[in-house]
């Protein structure tokens, strides 16, 4: 029995996630959602030999595509259920797309998030609420805010709206595909889809299988919350002990049982970093491999990917936004093919931007962290900038960690490098010098204290 927190409806009259469903979700919704550009990609499509689009799900009204399965999934309640309410639990964009839907249909809702929520996605669900929608704070995960919203249903008898493990969220989301072909005046040799709970995929990969058989699938989760990953290798659902809340759109600790039939009976693979090649490989066939594969990302390279969008592209996209773009950049497409990269929300604290650019100058290799015992005595700092630092590198951070009157303090310095392959021989120049130095190497128990 899963012990997921999750809500699945088990009516009977619950439509099944099909092709057609989908259609008809695109009836139900078609005066609420826009109709998002496919934005064809110059940058990316030259660093890629593909033709390279971009689903801007980042404009809808709630800048993330769960507006789509929100309202679909409610629009679908009877008179009585309406009147008993909505419950919804989210990481911060479902809960906008519950509250849009709410204040639209002017019925009430309790909407349950966790801590790690940014402040502006908290603040754009009230907005988007209003008088129709109260919001609570539970927990440090998305998994205790939706073990909140159980509780609530059973004492309440109000309806869930689930983000993800609903065939009615599921085939709203889905809606996505059917766009994007409308939209193309090619085939869609493949699409890049971000995972988190794992709606979308399900959504996506059941109309393409129906509707568009040849196209590629790959899903791309963040490296530090790889529940569908897990998922598959364990052959059901599994919970994951801890994840890291930084990709909070995607932070999720089980894959929805939905989205795990979903994509296991449709024959999802997964795939290590090492063997990308693999990946490659599978859509080096394109047009009409048809492959369907799951992978994971790195939050620095995500960082990295959300940077170059903003500065190349103008796109303000959240880290869940960026997995797919942040993804290009291990796939080996067939030049020419037309592949489209999922830009599934935009909703940015612009206070994390501080966060972001330390992850991705981390992940580039420009960034490394020192503990650096310097001799008290005057001139010492001196001697370290000119004897170990290159001529482009540069400190961005130094403070003592503990200084006294003994012959030497200790001190973190925080050291740029002006190119990544510049870090062999600022390693050299430091065994050398007179003062002792400990690099400090990411994923250690000291090094999460600075990042």
């Amino acid at each position: 029995m899963s012990n997921s927190p999750e809500v699945v409806a088990t009516k009977s009259t619950l439509p099944a996630l099909d092709a057609r469903e989908i259609d008809a979700a695109i009836e139900r919704i078609q005066d609420v959602i826009a109709a998002t550009p496919l934005q064809y990609s110059e940058r990316l499509s030259a660093l890629t030999g593909a033709k390279v689009y971009l689903k801007r799900e980042d404009l809808q009204s709630v800048r993330s595509y769960k507006i789509r399965g929100a309202f679909n999934l409610i629009a679908q309640l009877t008179d009585e259920e309406l009147a008993a309410g909505v419950v919804a639990a989210s990481a911060g964009n479902h809960a906008q797309g519950v509250a849009y839907a709410c204040r639209r249909m002017q019925i009430q809702g309790r909407i349950y998030v966790p801590a790690n929520t940014p402040k502006q996605k908290r603040d754009r669900i009230r907005a988007h609420g209003g008088e129709f929608v109260e919001l609570f704070t539970i927990g440090e995960t998305y998994d205790a805010a939706a073990a909140a919203a159980v509780e609530d249903v059973a004492r309440t008898g109000a309806t869930m709206v689930a983000p993800f493990d609903d065939p009615r969220t599921a085939a709203g989301q889905g809606t996505i595909a059917a766009e994007i072909l409308q939209q193309l005046d090619a085939p869609l040799d493949a699409i890049v889809v971000p995972v988190g709970g794992g709606g979308c995929i399900a959504g996506i990969a059941t109309y393409l299988h129906e509707r568009s058989p040849k196209t590629s699938i790959v899903g791309i989760e963040p490296s530090g919350a790889a529940s569908m990953t897990a998922a598959l290798v364990a052959g059901a659902p599994v919970t994951l002990p801890v994840v890291d809340p930084f990709v909070d759109g995607a932070a999720v600790k089980r894959i929805g049982d939905l989205p795990y039939e979903v994509v296991s009976r449709l024959g999802a693979a997964v795939v290590s970093h090492a063997s990308l090649p693999l990946v490659a490989r599978q859509l080096s066939g394109l047009p009409g491999s048809g492959s369907f594969v799951v992978n994971q990302i790195d939050e620095g390279a995500i960082c990295t990917a959300m940077l170059e969008i903003y500065q190349n592209e103008g796109i303000i996209a959240e880290p869940a936004g960026a997995l797919s773009v942040a993804a290009l950049q291990n796939l080996t497409l067939e030049p020419g093919s037309t592949v489209v990269c999922l830009i599934s929300g935009g909703n940015n604290d612009v206070s994390r931007y501080g966060e972001i650019l330390e992850r991705s100058l981390v992940h580039l290799g420009l960034k490394h962290y020192f503990l650096v015992d310097f001799p008290q005595e005057p001139g010492a700092l001196r001697r370290f900038l000119s004897e170990v630092l290159g001529p482009d590198d540069d400190i961005s951070l130094f403070e003592y960690v503990k200084r006294n009157n003994r012959e030497t303090g200790a001190a973190l310095v925080g050291i740029e490098l002006g190119s990544a392959d510049g870090l062999s021989s600022l390693l050299e120049r430091m065994e050398h010098a007179p003062m002792k130095s400990e690099r400090l190497e990411p994923g250690s128990p000291a090094y999460r204290y600075l990042t």
